[in-house]
């Protein structure tokens, strides 16, 4: 294969997949950094839970969800290198002027121009993908893209809390956007596009498939709409706990956004990239004997880290928090990697953009504009009702989401081979 096909002018698609990787990791950066920070920007701009769940929530996934379909459908007609570079620079731009909010509407509208920028980030870097690696090492190269989650919360959260520390929670964001823009250059310099369905020797010269098609194909294809179920209710719960994890260590244990930056970093950042990484290349091996082991594998992630989960929310010391956050943390990202995975082969060539684009679309808008928020809701209105720990008690009702989550996953099972091997004919 040509360095041409491989897709990058700097050591073929290995290297591609690295700048992917950073460009998403930037991409959590950017995004998590406000997490870490949620006290001290309480305390600065006298905002209630429910007024930083909508910043965490749905001010970010409302544009990240929307403006993600039509830049999807760019996509698939046109040049993914430059969508992807111009909408790092946006995002990143947005972030360093998140430091500059005087009050809540200024960092609500810099969040939401954080979620327009991040909406061109997923779609046309997970077609890329699809394109430089075969079906039997895809979930492994989109699990090591799927790092970038961590690798983003793990600098996230040490930037936020040291920085923060040093200076200040609006140095922090500075620090943490202006760098993505001078990576904005070098993917737009360095990374070449890649040709779609080279790798699986499928040509495609036909024109980008329409909204209408691609929606059509998708809704007779049962086991991409199982799996986006079950993804979704695992998406709910893992943004809750991301959101609000940091708040709940620092109400509960009397600690600041530097105490915690570095372990929780490393568990949901670090662990959790180790995790997508091999979980990705397990999944990619039992799916070679059937690719049902694509949604059972989130089914059984799902299932083991509920009573870890809950164990977590029970502990009376922060040490043994961090102990049974391990699993969680491990297991936690194999759910869009697989989600990801599952997007590129239950539909056609020219649709895989949009088709991660609409996957992306319901688990933002669901899961990343859901969890938070309710969250925030349940927890001012348990505070309300004079609950001790109200944030606590929010956080176990979005455990049931979990056990739901399993038998959609099961039912996706059931048919995903044989849709896969559907949208396999299909260009």
């Amino acid at each position: 294969m040509s360095s041409s096909q491989n897709g990058g002018q700097f050591g073929g698609r290995a290297y591609v997949l690295a700048i992917l990787t950073l460009v998403y990791t930037f991409n959590h950066i950017d995004r998590q950094i406000l997490l870490i920070l949620v006290e001290p920007i309480k305390a600065d701009l006298g905002v209630s839970d429910s007024a930083i769940g909508l910043l965490t929530g749905f001010a970010f996934a409302v544009f990240y969800a929307t403006f993600g379909i039509p830049i999807a459908m760019w996509a698939d007609r046109g040049n993914r290198r430059n969508i992807l570079s111009l909408a790092l620079a946006t995002w990143s731009g947005m972030t360093a002027l998140s430091g500059l909010a005087m009050n809540f509407w200024h960092l609500l509208f810099a969040r939401m121009g954080v979620g327009i920028g991040e909406a061109g980030g997923t779609p046309p870097a997970t077609s890329m993908i699809s394109d430089l690696y075969a079906p039997k090492e895809r979930a492994f190269a989109l699990g090591i893209y799927t790092s970038g989650i961590g690798l983003g919360i793990l600098a996230g959260f040490i930037i936020g809390g040291y920085v923060y520390q040093a200076f200040g929670w609006r140095v922090a964001f500075f620090v943490a956007g202006i760098p993505g823009l001078l990576l904005a250059t070098a993917v737009w310099l360095t990374v070449k596009e890649p040709k779609r369905g080279a790798i699986e020797q499928r040509e495609s010269e036909a024109g980008a498939s329409s909204v209408a098609e691609t929606l059509g194909f998708i809704a007779k294809q049962s086991s991409f709409l199982w799996l986006l179920i079950g993804c979704c209710l695992i998406c709910i719960s893992a943004n809750a706990f991301l959101a609000w994890t940091p708040s709940h260590l620092q109400r509960s244990f009397d600690v600041g956004p530097a105490d915690i930056a570095v372990p929780l970093g490393l568990l949901i950042g670090g662990v959790g990239s180790v995790g997508a990484i091999l979980l990705g290349k397990v999944c990619d091996r039992l799916s070679a004997r059937s690719l049902a082991w694509r949604p059972l594998m989130i089914a059984f992630c799902a299932a083991i880290a509920l009573p870890f989960a809950w164990m977590f929310l029970q502990a009376k010391s922060i040490n043994m928090a961090y102990a049974w956050n391990l699993v969680p943390s491990f297991i936690g990202l194999i759910y869009a990697s697989i989600a990801y995975t599952a997007s590129q082969e239950l539909v056609g060539l020219r649709m895989r953009a949009f088709a991660s684009a609409f996957m992306l679309f319901c688990l933002t808008l669901i899961g990343i504009g859901g969890g938070p928020t309710i969250v925030g809701w349940l927890s001012d209105a348990f505070a309300r009702s004079g609950e001790a720990m109200p944030l606590k008690s929010a956080l176990e009702i979005m455990l049931v989401l979990n056990l739901l989550s399993v038998f959609a996953l099961i039912m996706s099972s059931r048919t995903y081979a044989r849709d896969a091997a559907r949208a396999a004919s299909v260009n």
